[in-house]
């Protein structure tokens, strides 16, 4: 158990670092822009429970290349990994060139995982493996997106998301299965169509997925305190979580049962 003040106040158990459960990734400048040395406090704090950085929305293409490096190094530092975010699919859209470069690129600065999103692409199963494998050879994690809304991943309105239509949950485990067999480090869940623009969540579809793949082989997007609030509830404090960088904090006093609402407080346990 990390060192913390306070320490002779029970809590429930959390593995230290690396971690292979219970891993929280926080989201890198996207909602809100910052850089190396905002960032540099954050770890300061909570770099305990910091597993992973995602860059969302391609921020990092914006960004001067040793600015990057910069925010990668740093969270190298304090044992965190850093992951592309889904950007991908715009890549993508350039060919297999442009596909090979954005890896060589991404190794070059820093980064340790390749997202592989398909939000708002359709992609054979096959070209997804493909990718999986071809990130794999490159020295890097492989990280799929899946979900089982179309059109996810760009602030879409819940009404246009319903016009969309959404996918069957048995589709999800089925591409998650097969990438795992690629190779795949681990299966991001997309909140859309789940937990987030969506009139009631649908929990069944968790159930189903954790059911099937187990709690390591996922993790799921929960930046709405309530949704992570309902993940750790439901599924332990050892549940895979990506949330805001600004809910690092409130998500790991209720992971390890120091605080929460008036639903979990005192209510968190595990034994370790």
């Amino acid at each position: 158990m990390t060192d913390t003040a306070f320490s002779f106040i029970p809590r429930a158990a959390r593995s230290s670092k690396p971690r292979k459960t219970g891993l929280t990734e926080i989201r890198g400048p996207y909602y809100s822009a910052y850089g190396p040395r905002h960032l540099a406090d954050v770890l300061e704090i909570m770099g305990n429970w910091i597993d992973g950085i995602k860059f969302a929305g391609g921020s990092f293409a914006l960004m001067p290349p040793e600015t990057v490096k910069s925010i990668n190094r740093l969270a190298h530092d304090h044992d965190a990994y850093v992951s592309t975010g889904g950007w991908i699919e715009n890549v993508l859209r350039f060919g297999p060139d442009a596909v090979d470069r954005y890896i060589e690129e991404a190794k070059a600065l820093g980064f340790d995982v390749i997202e592989i999103s398909t939000g708002f692409i359709s992609l054979p199963t096959e070209a997804l493996l493909r990718l999986v494998d071809t990130v794999k050879k490159a020295g890097l994690k492989a990280k799929p997106e899946l979900g089982i809304q179309f059109g996810a991943g760009g602030d879409t309105s819940a009404r246009e998301l319903e016009a969309e239509g959404t996918r069957d949950a048995g589709w999800l485990v089925a591409q998650a299965r097969r990438a795992l067999d690629a190779g795949a480090d681990i299966i991001m869940i997309e909140s859309e169509g789940i937990t987030e623009n969506v009139t009631s969540w649908r929990t069944d579809v968790v159930a189903r997925i954790i059911n099937e793949l187990g709690l390591e082989a996922v993790m799921f997007e929960a930046a709405d305190p309530a949704v992570f609030e309902w993940y750790v509830k439901n599924y332990g404090n050892e549940v895979n979580l990506f949330v805001d960088h600004s809910q690092i904090v409130q998500l790991e006093a209720l992971r390890s049962g120091i605080w929460g609402t008036k639903s979990t407080w005192g209510r968190i346990q595990n034994v370790g």
